[in-house]
């Protein structure tokens, strides 16, 4: 895969695989590693980024993003950034979608949020606040940013003007990369959850 990226895009990447990546289970704070697959798959995306001329790598602050960073070969140029945590699930942390509908049937985490945990409104302020950050900054070249699927959800949502409850339409794989760019002056989507393969 040859990647190129425009001065203004975001390049984002969402962490290799986890054991509760697998499992279906909410992966919020819990701060749990790689597996062996997602630790060779995220060095897999080390020859795709090296060639790349980035202004700014930024990482969540969970190992399971900051080990996908280093093994990207891009940990050196990255500085942690809380706003890139994952949704914070309150009391669904560890629980499969079907073991939150037992409890809340209908439950949807991009409209109703988690209990003990962050409303749409505030991961959406908090992605709102990045992306003021991002475009308000002195960078001049694409910024990659190493995080988890739903605040990469969100924040895709955010970029386009949407409301939170539409990163529901934005499904994203582990270990895959999506950029955001602009069409004609209008924030846009170029990439989305492309794979990168052993």
């Amino acid at each position: 895969m040859t990647l190129a990226l425009a001065e203004h895009e975001l390049l984002l990447v969402r962490h290799g695989e986890t054991a509760w990546s697998l499992s279906g289970q909410h992966t919020g704070r819990t701060d749990i590693p790689l597996t062996a697959n997602g630790r060779a798959v995220a060095a897999a995306l080390a020859p795709v980024l090296a060639p790349l001329h980035l202004a700014a790598v930024l990482c969540s602050p969970l190992s399971r993003a900051r080990t996908t960073c280093d093994l990207a070969g891009l940990g050196h140029e990255a500085r942690i950034d809380g706003d890139l945590s994952e949704w914070d699930y309150g009391d669904y942390e560890g629980l499969t979608t079907d073991a939150i509908h037992s409890r809340a049937p209908g439950w949807l985490l991009f409209r109703d949020g988690c209990p003990g945990g962050e409303s749409p409104e505030a991961i959406g302020a908090r992605v709102d606040r990045l992306l003021g950050r991002l475009r308000g900054g002195t960078a001049t070249g694409p910024v990659a940013l190493f995080a988890h699927g739903h605040v990469l959800r969100v924040l895709a949502a955010r970029w386009l003007g949407l409301p939170v409850r539409q990163g529901a339409g934005f499904l994203l794989d582990t270990a895959t990369l999506s950029v955001l760019s602009h069409y004609r002056g209008d924030p846009a989507i170029r990439c989305w959850n492309a794979p990168i393969g052993l």
